[in-house]
């Protein structure tokens, strides 16, 4: 499935998490919500792409800018409002560890459970059934109906979990990267994303690297400035995105690398004829 609907997932990640977390103070329902809002647009576009025959592309732009305007009208109530943030949970000796500390043992608990799903992710689909099904669905999925597998309820599942993901790294813009809501906070963090994928060569770990060397980038963008370097800001916040577009223009150079490692049935709707 070909999701361009991302952006508009994590936007409304982060506003529902914003307006939970603020609402309840609890960081657990904020972050659930902030999932349950990525998958509920995730569900639209699934109904839509896999049971309604729209176009991916065009439903995935519709889906982003439907996030972005709704996210906008639901954050009116919350400007101006912040959040105390996620704790920290620091490990006992290893937190204390001269810089390595701080950088590995010393984040909150989204940054723990990104690293936990990408092994839990890379796990299911090299070393079990499932992933074997979700492969197999990506790569032909006439074969795998042949054999009787429901291909749009093995999308589903995929395209939800996807939209939780979606909705958790929304969450943790609002709840601890910047936590209080601004409109359209995501800044194309969606689009990255889905650059990152072909980066990583749709595989886990690729794409996880990516993830991390553009966090990277991110972070020396923040701190140059702390750092007595004489760069216009404006530059530096371009820098991540900049670093993506010149990744993406090499990779590209390699067309068929790039075509050989995307799932054959990527974007082409599915219908059960049989």
């Amino acid at each position: 499935v070909l999701n361009l609907g991302i952006e508009g997932m994590m936007i409304m990640g982060a506003i529902s998490a914003f307006a939970v977390g603020v609402m309840t103070g609890s960081a657990t329902l904020a972050i659930l919500a902030g999932a349950f809002a990525g998958a509920a647009m995730a569900l639209i576009f699934g109904v839509l792409t896999l049971y309604l025959m729209a176009n991916h592309v065009a439903t995935g732009l519709a889906l982003t800018l439907f996030g972005l305007g709704l996210s906008a009208l639901m954050g009116h109530a919350y400007v101006g409002k912040t959040y105390p943030g996620l704790s920290r949970l620091e490990i006992p000796g290893l937190s204390d560890i001269p810089v390595i500390g701080p950088l590995i043992f010393g984040h909150d608990v989204l940054v723990y459970l990104s690293i936990f799903s990408v092994i839990l992710v890379a796990w299911i689909l090299t070393r079990t059934r499932w992933g074997l099904l979700i492969r197999a669905v990506g790569e032909n999925h006439d074969a795998a109906h042949s054999i009787g597998y429901s291909v749009n309820l093995i999308r589903m599942a995929c395209v939800l979990f996807g939209g939780a993901m979606a909705g958790l790294g929304g969450a943790y813009l609002s709840l601890v990267h910047t936590p209080l809501w601004v409109e359209n906070m995501t800044a194309g963090r969606g689009w990255i994303a889905l650059a990152l994928v072909v980066f990583g060569s749709w595989r886990p770990w690729r794409t996880f690297f990516g993830a991390y060397l553009f966090g990277g980038i991110t972070i020396i963008q923040l701190h140059a400035q702390g750092f007595g370097i004489a760069i216009a800001p404006q530059i530096m916040s371009m820098l991540p995105y900049l670093a993506t577009v010149i990744v993406l223009v090499f990779i590209s150079r390699d067309a068929s690398r790039t075509r050989l490692s995307a799932p054959a049935c990527l974007g082409r709707n599915f219908h059960a004829s049989g």
